[in-house]
């Protein structure tokens, strides 16, 4: 596959998901031998509708919103939920201080769109990038259901972020880096962004060292969050050339043999 096929066949598959979401169901991003879902093999969340036409989540503490703390997620909209796909949780690292400025690539559903905005507060303001239609679609309207008003959503590319030098105080994804074709263009556009001292939190599918590129393709696909997936040692040179500093890359769970759940962190120098 080409890069372009690659991105359309991640843009189709998630936009699949957002209408699977519209339509009232729980959304899936993976390939059926992938068990069906992004980041998370053979795991799934299930929708029920009780008699009374209200919505049930039934969540798996293995991906998406299953990650998030206990009560995190409530008050949200069950559609910014149920489109929840990531393999972590990247507010639980980005320690986001009222008035900030937060950046979530990838955004989606606009779980953590929503969930930033309420820690920044109203002098903050949140940001969602996403390059699938259906998914903004679906995040602007949880924006409306949320009340949000410190919120706004872009369509572009994280490769080719469509914002200003210097404009952001923090970077947050949550399983999506992994599905670009041109990674130290993210990166690269991560640190253009940030303000001097600010700081990424993300959650990704990582590889151990030791795992080949030819491997990886052999233990999931690339819209499977697998294929695609950087090496810790990569993802560290990675940032680095990139200009960051204080980079670590801390496993939390494993989504394929040889392949896990990881926290990054990073900053850009103050100077």
């Amino acid at each position: 596959m080409t890069e372009q096929d690659v991105r359309d066949d991640v843009r189709a598959r998630y936009a699949a998901a957002a209408l699977a979401v519209t339509a009232g169901a729980a959304a899936s991003c993976g390939d059926p031998a992938d068990g069906g879902s992004c980041c998370a093999p053979n795991q799934q969340a299930a929708l029920t509708i009780d008699r009374r036409g209200a919505a049930a989540l039934a969540l798996d503490d293995s991906f998406g919103a299953g990650l998030y703390a206990p009560g995190e997620t409530a008050g949200l909209p069950e559609e910014a939920v149920l489109a929840s796909l990531g393999c972590g949780n990247p507010l639980a690292v980005a320690d986001l201080r009222p008035g900030e400025r937060v950046l979530d690539l990838g955004s989606g559903g606009g779980i953590d769109v929503l969930l930033s905005a309420r820690r920044v507060g109203p002098s903050g303001r949140a940001y969602g990038l996403d390059m699938t239609e259906e998914m903004l679609t679906l995040a602007e309207a949880n924006r409306v259901r949320a009340g949000a008003t410190n919120v706004e959503f872009l369509r572009g590319q994280i490769e080719d972020i469509p914002l200003p030098d210097a404009s952001i105080d923090v970077v947050i994804s949550n399983c999506v880096i992994n599905l670009s074709t041109d990674k130290p263009a993210v990166l690269a556009q991560m640190f253009r962004v940030l303000v001097p001292g600010g700081r990424v939190g993300v959650s990704d599918v990582v590889a151990d060292d030791d795992v080949t590129p030819a491997q990886r393709a052999e233990r999931g696909s690339y819209v499977g969050c697998i294929a695609g997936a950087l090496s810790r040692s990569e993802y560290l040179a990675g940032l680095a050339a990139a200009g960051f500093v204080n980079a670590t890359v801390q496993f939390t769970h494993e989504a394929a043999p040889g392949l896990h759940g990881a926290i990054v962190r990073a900053d850009k120098p103050a100077a």
